[in-house]
């Protein structure tokens, strides 16, 4: 057959198999019987891309569970296609769209089957979409960047509420209505104000290489984590990129090099592949985010330091209120909260087992306020699971709380307090603050006391920032001993892992802002420091109390505070400094790329995962999709009168899913 006529019984053929879907597997109805219809179109930037095979899935609802195809047709000569299907009767089922094209991968025609290494994806959601879809390169990245951590072998499934909330997340990324850059990404605080956009917009280019045929093959060795089998599709090979984004970053950068698809775009390469957004909430609510706690829908709990006021030279009062944002960064309808004596909140936002919240109010307020926050910074409040205020008017009072900084609930729902001005703990049992007490082990081992984290065992461990130390608990809040050594200086943020350790924030040169040390007294403190502090680590505590002689060091590390573990047991640690963001190896050597040891840089070694979206950060979260959240608590020069940050940062896909609420280490969803 001639070529001419061979291409147009191809564009026929095509042509003829739009609208033509398939009845579910086991013998489900027939298209005429479903009621459901999804149209769109297939592009390559604004190519269309004919003879695709679409195919809308859903989604496994836990993992390892196939994802189940609904129905499946062909994209015609222009791209366009129709399918019709029977909706899942579960309302939380994720639906999917893929569209496989290209020739055959390394020449492998096993079975006769070819191999289609384009994959182009376009997550739909739990929401019944009527209006028409692209699937482009755009789509497919937000795709494999949000499900990144519900991914393996190119098919979507994982839990509730992870994977329906990565599903909403993709749709901060790419509006798959067009195919265009979605809003969220497009506009500030994101867009031009952050280099996230043009990483994106890069991403989409390097796999346009593939689509057009030249560069699959490189891009699946790139993309493909050491240790592992490759990708053989582009849609796992995003998925690879986001998990371990260090990986090859320049080298994939180089395979952009030429194409013109996507704008704007980085010009030149990143140390990561990171995708980092910004979440504002309502857009006149967060200063100063202090640290976030994220209840069983996966939804984030905010308290702040200081009053709203985009003018840093205008005097602010403590926070009044408590943020509560959904999981890809809007307001809970109703949110934000206030009552119950909310009063400049600062590292202790915690959730308990019934769902209730609880802020610990340090008195956080910037210079020229006129109120004593002597009188303010002795209160914890509690809220319930839909924000209304449990605690009284002046917040709750007893257990001589004094400049209150980390709180946690333990398993059973006792509440546990850091008093940074007070060289104490109150533990509240079962959160019942009439029978709250004072826990003072005495003498120089417990001074300006910061955070708390529980292990296996149910004991609590409080880091002392103003000791140089770390006090062991028992569950009932007995002190046992005070841990030294093993580099821990400046202890901030403390965390638990799954096997019976600790890891410990080790701040350096950041003094806690309490027990006389005033704000601007950090602040003239740290702002000569613009290379990593010598005694910038993390120190791992076994179950046993003992430590490695040395702590953890590499240039990732930059005024460490927040500290956190995901559900692969590695260590994840924000900066007050350097705008980075550290992972390292935890005790779980298997979830670490081959090689490494405890300890060990994952992230880039001199850099970590960077981003000119961090400014000042103190808390770091995992949420159940994998999405790492930093409070920008800080403006990176912290002019005192309202020295706060206005942001939440959230790398995309980035950690193992978390089940919430955490209790101290950390539950695989």
């Amino acid at each position: 057959m001639r070529p001419r006529k061979a291409a147009l019984l191809t564009a026929l053929l095509a042509s003829l198999a739009v609208g033509a879907s398939y009845p579910e597997a086991g013998g489900g109805p027939s298209p005429a019987h479903t009621g459901k219809d999804q149209r769109g179109v297939v592009r390559s930037g604004d190519r269309p891309i004919a003879g695709a095979e679409v195919t809308l899935l859903q989604a496994g609802d836990q993992p390892g569970v196939h994802a189940r195809p609904l129905a499946r047709t062909r994209s015609d000569s222009r791209g366009r296609f129709s399918l019709s299907y029977r909706a899942p009767h579960n309302p939380d089922a994720v639906l999917y769209l893929t569209a496989d094209t290209g020739r055959a991968h390394h020449g492998d025609t096993r079975a006769g089957q070819r191999e289609r290494p384009v994959r182009m994806v376009a997550m739909l959601g739990t929401g019944r979409r009527t209006g028409k879809v692209v699937l482009n390169e755009r789509t497919t990245v937000a795709a494999g960047f949000a499900m990144a951590q519900f991914t393996r072998d190119g098919e979507v499934a994982g839990r509730k509420p992870g994977l329906q909330n990565a599903a909403a997340v993709s749709h901060n990324l790419a509006d798959i209505g067009d195919g265009s850059v979605a809003d969220m990404l497009a506009t500030a605080p994101n867009g031009d104000q952050t280099s996230t956009l043009r990483a994106f917009n890069t991403l989409a280019d390097i796999l346009s290489g593939c689509t057009a045929g030249q560069t699959c093959d490189t891009l699946f060795e790139l993309a493909g984590h050491p240790g592992a089998k490759a990708p053989r599709e582009t849609f796992q090979a995003v998925a690879d990129i986001a998990r371990l984004p260090g990986n090859h970053a320049a080298e994939l950068f180089a395979l952009a090099d030429g194409r013109t698809t996507y704008r704007p775009r980085l010009a030149e390469a990143p140390d990561a592949w990171t995708l980092a957004l910004r979440y504002v909430g309502n857009g006149h609510e967060l200063d100063g985010p202090g640290n976030v706690a994220f209840d069983a829908e996966g939804t984030a709990w905010i308290g702040n330091n200081y009053t709203f006021n985009a003018d840093p030279s205008q005097s602010v009062c403590g926070s009044h209120i408590l943020s509560r944002l959904t999981p890809d960064g809007r307001d809970v309808p109703g949110a934000p909260y206030s009552g119950g004596g909310l009063y400049g909140v600062g590292f202790g936002t915690a959730i308990d087992p019934r769902g209730q919240v609880w802020a610990a109010n340090f008195g956080f307020q910037g210079t020229g306020c006129p109120l004593d926050a002597s009188r303010l910074y002795r209160s914890v409040s509690q809220f319930t699971a839909d924000g209304r205020p449990l605690s009284p008017p002046l917040g709750w009072r007893q257990g001589d709380i004094v400049q209150p900084q980390g709180a946690l609930s333990d398993s059973d729902g006792n509440i546990w307090i850091a008093n940074c001005g007070g060289r104490s703990v109150t533990r509240i049992p079962e959160g019942d603050p009439r029978r709250a007490r004072n826990i003072a082990p005495g003498g120089d081992s417990l001074i300006k006391p910061f955070d708390v984290t529980f292990d296996t065992r149910k004991r609590a461990w409080v880091t002392g920032n103003g000791s140089d130390s770390v006090m062991l608990m028992s569950p009932h809040g007995t002190p046992l001993r005070s841990i030294t050594g093993g580099g821990i200086k400046r202890p901030m943020g403390i965390a638990a892992d799954s096997l019976g350790n600790v890891f410990v924030a080790n701040g350096g040169a950041v003094v806690a802002p309490c027990e006389g040390t005033t704000p601007a007294m950090v602040a003239e403190a740290i702002k000569d420091i613009v290379t990593r502090h010598v005694d910038a680590s993390v120190t791992m505590i076994r179950p046993d109390g003992t430590t490695p002689d040395k702590p953890f060091v590499n240039d990732g590390l930059f005024l460490p505070w927040g500290i956190a573990v995901d559900g692969n047991d590695t260590v994840w640690v924000a900066n007050f400094g350097g705008h980075r963001l550290a992972n390292l190896c935890g005790a779980r050597l298997s979830a670490c790329p081959p090689g490494l040891r405890t300890g060990d840089p994952i992230s880039p070694a001199d850099t970590g995962y960077t981003s000119d979206g961090l400014e000042r950060n103190t808390a770091i979260q995992i949420d159940p999709s994998g999405n790492v959240w930093l409070a920008n608590n800080w403006r990176n020069i912290p002019v005192q009168t309202n020295p706060g940050g206005r942001e939440m940062v959230v790398f995309v896909g980035l950690a193992a899913p978390v089940r919430t609420p955490l209790f101290g280490p950390p539950r695989q969803l």
